[in-house]
Parts: structure tokens; C-alpha cells; sequence
């Protein structure tokens, strides 16, 4: 149910600022006349997102488009995304709802998995829709539980320095626009204006390690460990990473060609590199290719590469490197990728086609079978495992189209984001 924030509080000043920020984010997302997506939940954080948005936008003239996800993991979510579908119909703003169909079973980590899913399905939602940006109401709250998390995990610089504020997912980029803003500065917003929000059940089990963090920030608190000051620790780490990053994505513009969907570096100039920069260069190639949410673990990228400067071949994350002549290829594994999507949706992660389109049409990997269809792919100088792996057009177990092994007219498939644009991002 609705919680009641209640009301007769001032802060004009703090409202101001607040609607200012919702300004910039405004200008820092995407063209002026194009619509913007606004993730909102019902909670406060995103409520008080919508709230601002709107009128920011009714003035700046731009044109805002409204999902809700329900995960489908509460009965209670239904009626939470009829809730804020109330509050759309109430201010003029378009409202869709996603539902998740997960089957009822969910393996491995709940969090993360719903996490993944929420994100494609918002991705999926937008790219149809001609979307090309969506705001998110993570706070300076969230970053700092972020922080806290990535002590417990003994992280490095990347795992200490939270949340980014822009992101590209699944051919869409992800602006954080309130990053900065403390969730008692929104709930404040909120209660001046007697807007109601909805709790989630679960933000109080310590099931989750988000919500364990949340109160150990409430335990340091005394120490004068406060939201504010790591906010302000996580800026100094981050002007840290960005020089780390600026040179990592310097290195992949020179050292790293990509094509199809693979990847191709020359070993002996890689291991020339500063070994940190080498080291993030091969993270990102899994990441990249394998669409994990997260690095491998340190131990598993040492092994890889050991092996790599030995001469071998390896695979890790849903990738396959392999060596000739002192060449380094960085291809999908077959195994790991994507079943089939239907026309128009985000393939294995970064894949976006575009076409003709048509009736019962689907993309799936073009495989072995579907690579013997394309007579004419060995001109298009694309390794044999790199097309294999690559998306194809599929009507059944007919071959429509296969972009990257030249096949089909009037097909196109680029990855989203292409390489050089990640390394940058993550």
C-alpha cells in the first residue's frame, strides 16, 4: 500500500535545486526532441524522479514516456504498477508495464538475475518505441551502499567507485540523473507535496546483502561515515579512474580491432602495455563479448593471462581467444550464446538488426548449418567462427537473411554499444 509522507514541511530551496538537477538531466539525455524514458517502480526514489521530470519537461517542451517492470516475484506488484500508472494517467505521461516471464524458477543469484532481466526488458521496450535514453532514480544513498558492498567484496578501484552515471545497455543508454541527490532530499520533496509512495518488503529483508549495507550505514553514522562523505571519497576515487579508463580506451583504439562482433589484437603489443592496462583490456573484451554483468574474478583473468602469453588458447566468460602467428582472435563461444528473440528485440546482449522485417521472423545465432547457406562469406574476410556466432534472420529453419556474411539484401547488424564506446562506459 501507498505510504503517506505527510505534508506541512518547507524547503523551497531544496525543491529548486532539485528541479534544477531534473533540468540538467534533461539536457544531458539524448536530442532535445526526442522522448525520454523514466523507469519508476512506485517507490520514493522514482516517484519523486517522475514528479520532477514532468515539470522540467513541461516546460523545456520535451516529450517523456513512463515504464514500470513487475518482476513478477510479489502478488502485491501488479497492483503497484496499476498505482503508478494512476499517477501517469494524473500528470498526461504514457505509461507501459513489463512483466517478467521467468517461469517460476530462478537460478543463481535472484538479485543480480532480476536485475538483468529488468534492464533488457526496459532495452527491448525502448529500441521498439525509438527510445534512445532512460532516466533511473538511483540516489547518492544507493552509491554509497554500492561502496560499502565493494569493501566486503575486498574490490579494487572499479568496485569502489559506485554507479556511473550514464551507461549503454542493449542498444539504449541509462542516465542516472540523481546520482548526486540523497533519498531524504527526494522524501522531502515528496512529503511537501503529500505525494504518497510504496514501500517494497523487500528493502527490509536481510536476505540481501543492499539492504545489510543500508543499515551498516546507519551503524557508522556516529563515526561521521554519512551518505555525504563517501560521496564525496567515491569522487576522489573516480577522477582516479578516469585516468585509468582514458588510458585503457586509448590502448583498444590502438591496439584492438574490431569486426563482426570479434575481436583481434596483436599479443606482443598487448603484454608491451602497462600490465593494469592490459589486464582491464582483456576485462573488457569478456564483458564485451560475453555480456556479463560483472568482471571475472581475479584469479580466473590471471589464469587467462597466463595462458595467452604462453601461446594458448583459452576460454572464459563465454568467450574463446585463440593464437596465429602472434594474433590473438576473441570470438563468442557458440555454447554460450542466445537462443532466439523475436524481430526488433536486443540478440546475445549488444546485437541490434535491422531490416525489411516480416511475418514469424526471429534472430538467432547463423551457426554452422546456416553459414553453408551463404555462398559468397569468405569475400567478406570474416573468420569462419566469428560469422558462425554472428546474428542471423530466421523464418523458421529458413534463412532470411545473415548481415554479417553478406547474405540477404537490405539487412543490417551492429553492435550496441560497438567496442570502443564500452571501454569507455565501463
Amino acid at each position: 500500500m501507498p505510504v503517506s509522507a505527510g505534508g506541512g514541511l518547507t524547503g523551497a530551496g531544496s525543491d529548486a535545486r532539485l528541479l534544477q538537477v531534473a533540468r540538467q538531466g534533461l539536457d544531458r539525455t539524448g536530442p532535445p526532441h526526442g522522448a525520454l524514458g523514466l523507469a519508476v517502480s512506485g517507490g520514493s526514489d522514482s516517484l519523486a524522479m517522475l514528479h520532477l521530470m514532468a515539470e522540467a519537461a513541461a516546460t523545456a517542451g520535451r516529450a517523456l514516456q513512463v515504464v514500470t517492470v513487475d518482476h513478477g516475484l510479489r502478488p502485491e506488484a501488479a497492483a503497484e504498477a496499476e498505482f503508478v500508472a494512476g499517477i501517469c494517467a494524473g500528470l498526461g505521461l504514457p505509461h507501459r508495464v513489463l512483466v517478467w516471464d521467468h517461469g517460476g524458477r530462478i537460478e543463481g543469484n535472484l538479485m543480480q538475475t532480476a536485475r538483468r532481466a529488468r534492464y533488457r526488458l526496459m532495452a527491448d521496450w525502448a529500441v521498439a518505441a525509438g527510445i534512445g535514453d532512460i532516466a533511473l532514480a538511483h540516489t547518492a544513498d544507493d552509491q554509497a551502499e554500492t561502496f560499502l558492498m565493494g569493501l566486503a567484496r575486498e574490490a579494487g578501484l572499479d568496485g569502489l567507485t559506485g554507479m556511473s552515471g550514464s551507461f549503454a545497455e542493449g542498444g539504449v543508454r541509462f542516465h542516472r540523473p540523481f546520482l548526486r541527490q540523497t533519498r531524504a532530499d527526494l522524501r522531502g520533496y515528496l512529503a511537501r507535496r503529500g505525494v504518497a509512495w510504496i514501500d517494497d518488503p523487500s528493502n527490509d529483508n536481510d536476505r540481501f546483502t543492499r539492504v545489510r549495507a543500508r543499515r551498516a550505514l546507519g551503524a557508522l553514522k556516529p563515526l561521521g561515515i554519512t551518505v555525504d562523505r563517501l560521496a564525496a571519497v567515491i569522487d576522489h576515487l573516480a577522477m582516479a579512474q578516469g585516468v585509468v579508463t582514458g588510458a585503457v580506451a586509448q590502448a583498444g583504439r590502438d591496439l584492438v580491432a574490431e569486426g563482426a562482433g570479434g575481436l583481434m589484437f596483436d599479443a606482443c603489443a598487448l603484454w608491451a602495455c602497462d600490465a593494469e592496462v592490459a589486464r582491464r583490456l582483456l576485462v573488457a573484451m569478456v564483458r564485451w563479448i560475453g555480456g556479463a554483468d560483472h568482471p571475472p574474478r581475479a584469479a580466473k583473468i590471471a589464469a587467462l593471462t597466463a595462458g595467452l602469453r604462453e601461446g594458448r588458447e583459452a576460454t572464459l566468460g563465454g568467450c574463446r581467444f585463440r593464437q596465429k602467428a602472434g594474433r590473438v582472435s576473441v570470438t563468442r563461444e557458440m555454447r554460450a550464446v542466445q537462443g532466439a528473440v523475436p524481430l526488433g528485440q536486443i540478440w546475445d546482449g549488444r546485437w541490434r538488426v535491422t531490416g525489411p522485417g516480416g511475418a514469424g521472423l526471429e534472430i538467432r545465432a547463423l551457426g554452422a548449418a546456416g553459414l553453408r547457406l551463404c555462398p559468397d562469406w569468405r569475400a567478406t574476410g570474416i573468420a569462419r567462427p566469428v560469422l558462425e556466432a554472428s546474428p542471423a534472420i530466421w523464418q523458421g529453419e529458413t534463412l532470411i537473411a545473415a548481415p554479417c556474411a553478406g547474405f540477404g539484401a537490405g539487412w543490417g547488424a551492429e553492435t550496441a554499444p560497438d567496442f570502443g564506446s564500452f571501454l569507455l562506459s565501463h
